[in-house]
């Protein structure tokens, strides 16, 4: 995967996220306005993330520099 090909990199919905992260939607819909988790909202409603913005979020969290 290209890292400049968004397409590729881009999660569009709660679903998407959950699927990617092995989360739940009720988990990602408790985490993603409390900055828990490195999301964005297009719209008023919509949650998108950056695959690799996730896995390197998901890297800090495995050597301990980030708390959930």
């Amino acid at each position: 995967m290209a890292t400049d090909d968004l397409a590729d990199d881009l999660l569009t919905g709660v679903e998407q996220i959950a699927a990617f992260t092995g989360l739940t939607k009720r988990e990602v819909y408790h985490l993603a306005p409390k900055g828990k988790l490195p999301v964005f909202k297009v719209g008023d409603r919509k949650w998108c993330a950056r695959k690799s913005t996730l896995k390197a979020h998901i890297e800090k969290l495995e050597a301990g520099h980030v708390q959930i």
